[in-house]
């Protein structure tokens, strides 16, 4: 164990070296970590008369967990500890100067007092500054709109108002949905960065707010004193929805908005490298719909019933007009005898095809729902088995055939940085409790949801079943559908698929266009079917 932990050590130190080294023969601005405060619960041991905090459980996750133990930064011992650590950092590493370092994030201070929120983040930032006299301190902006009980204008003035001008960045983590720079006068003078934070979780799911993103970074150049510095990108995962990150990169370098119908027709070409009138008018259907959200504050979990442990009380709403997606769909797939060939064209046909997919679910879902609280059995056999039996098990199998949707490429990674079988398991295992469970009881559920082949087919459709059967039997006997019950009955099925060891394939499996025909043929006329004559 030693061994290898003096192995990863080194893999880990080395891969360090190598990231700086290229990010700054691009001429990029390394960002390195300063010390937080974050200590050994033990520390107490050898300084026990340590200031320190024991923090709340965080999320849903008990102290075994969470419950952080914080060193005050009002403590000396927090200077003395805080130096030593950027001093050997800046010493292996050398510096650029700019330091991050998150305090308070998702964490309650321990007082409200202005007072004391100046004197933590002048001491935080004085740790940075007895090591170099030129530190910056990078930090996110995500509390202020996370938890604006606590951070009112007196307490975020207070501790921005702790650091002099100038020598602070504050990261506007959400501000395409949720910016902060207009709530504060622009961080009260601190530069700041607008930043697109767009994804929770990693979900797959198709989602943008194009429309803030065209429009949000040059409001805030606009507001009056604006301390605006700079674009960044801050999602909690990648590798979905392409178009609106090469929007959002493109606007760094752009004077005005663009037109957004113009723009996307020329990034189908770019994206497919055909003119084929279809892919542009599929693509400005989908950044007038589901790439356009404009609800307020919305966050981009994937909300779909699909991804959810079952339940009589799923959210269903859309914010775009289902017809869009429909008829982008057809579009696509009429294009695609073409262009298959095309590696993004066939990444994208899946995506859509399993958007639509997703659309049904909640239709059957709704179904489903209303055939048990309407006691019609024959109903509910019907619509559950045509989605346990049929919808679900084609969304897996078209999911399988495309090597950017697989459980197995994932697990195989994970597995790759085991420096023995046993390690390699483990990593395996933390690799699907993540896209699960993420918790050893579900203790953030599905946060990190995925739609790939093996885990709807041995997951997803595993929790559907069971519902469908639950609610069968509950009809079947006379019985009310007990929530509590279902829930512990599932996450054995839950926990099951963390623990099942069974190796997943790591290559595409069938002949995508055959998939997505057949599922297109079957499904592609229910789904219009259910739009309404209003739509």
């Amino acid at each position: 164990k030693t061994r290898n932990t003096v192995i990863l050590f080194s893999r880990v130190y080395f891969f360090q070296y190598k990231i700086l080294h290229r990010m700054r023969s691009l001429g990029m601005i390394p960002v390195l970590p300063a010390f937080s405060g974050n200590v050994p619960e033990a520390i107490t041991r050898i300084f026990p008369k340590a200031n320190v905090t024991k923090l709340d459980p965080w999320s849903h996750f008990n102290c075994s967990y969470s419950c952080a133990t914080v060193l005050d930064p009002r403590d000396p011992l927090f200077q003395r500890i805080g130096g030593l650590f950027l001093s050997q950092l800046v010493k292996q590493f050398g510096t650029d100067h700019i330091y991050n370092t998150d305090t308070f994030n998702e964490m309650t201070p321990a007082s409200p007092d202005p007072s004391y929120l100046s004197t933590v983040s002048g001491a935080v930032f004085s740790s940075m500054t007895s090591v170099d006299p030129q530190a910056v301190w990078l930090m996110q902006g995500w509390m202020f709109v996370h938890d604006p009980v606590f951070w009112k204008p007196a307490q975020i003035q207070a501790l921005l108002g702790g650091v002099p001008l100038g020598r602070m960045i504050v990261l506007d983590l959400f501000a395409e949905s949720t910016p902060a720079f207009s709530l504060t006068h622009s961080f009260y003078g601190q530069p700041f960065i607008w930043c697109m934070l767009h994804n929770f979780g990693g979900n797959n799911g198709l989602f943008g707010t194009v429309e803030s993103i065209n429009q949000g970074p040059f409001e805030a150049q606009r507001y009056p004193n604006s301390t605006l510095v700079g674009m960044g990108l801050a999602p909690e995962g990648i590798e979905q929805n392409a178009v609106v990150y090469e929007l959002m990169n493109e606007m760094a370098w752009r004077r005005e908005p663009v037109n957004l119908q113009k723009w996307v027709s020329l990034y189908a070409g770019r994206r497919y490298g055909s003119g084929h009138e279809n892919l542009a008018a599929a693509w400005k259907l989908l950044f007038r719909s589901i790439y356009n959200c404009t609800v307020p504050h919305y966050k981009n979990h994937n909300h779909s019933p699909l991804v959810h442990r079952p339940s009589l009380h799923m959210a269903t709403e859309l914010w775009y007009e289902r017809k869009d997606l429909l008829e982008a769909w057809r579009l696509l797939y009429s294009a695609a005898p073409s262009l298959m060939a095309v590696e993004t064209f066939r990444h994208d046909l899946v995506d859509i095809t399993r958007e639509a997919l997703q659309l049904l679910v909640s239709d059957f879902y709704l179904e489903i729902r209303a055939a048990f609280q309407n006691h019609r059995l024959p109903e509910l056999l019907t619509v559950g088995g045509v989605l346990v039996y049929d919808l679900l098990p084609e969304l897996e199998r078209l999911l399988s055939s495309e090597k950017h949707f697989l459980l197995g490429t994932w697990l195989a990674r994970a597995r790759s940085l085991g420096l023995d079988a046993k390690e390699a398991q483990q990593y395996e295992l933390n690799a699907r409790n993540q896209v699960t469970l993420w918790g050893p009881s579900g203790n953030i559920l599905d946060y990190a949801s995925k739609e790939w082949g093996g885990l709807v087919g041995d997951y997803y459709a595993q929790r559907w079943s069971l519902f469908v059967s639950t609610l069968v039997e509950c009809l079947d006997c006379g019985r009310p559908f007990k929530q509590e019950a279902f829930n512990q009955a599932v996450f054995q099925v839950e926990q099951g698929f963390v623990y099942n060891q069974r190796r997943y394939p790591d290559k595409p499996l069938g002949n995508t266009y055959e998939i997505a025909k057949r599922i297109f043929l079957k499904y592609f006329p229910q789904a219009m079917n259910r739009v309404s004559p209003a739509a």
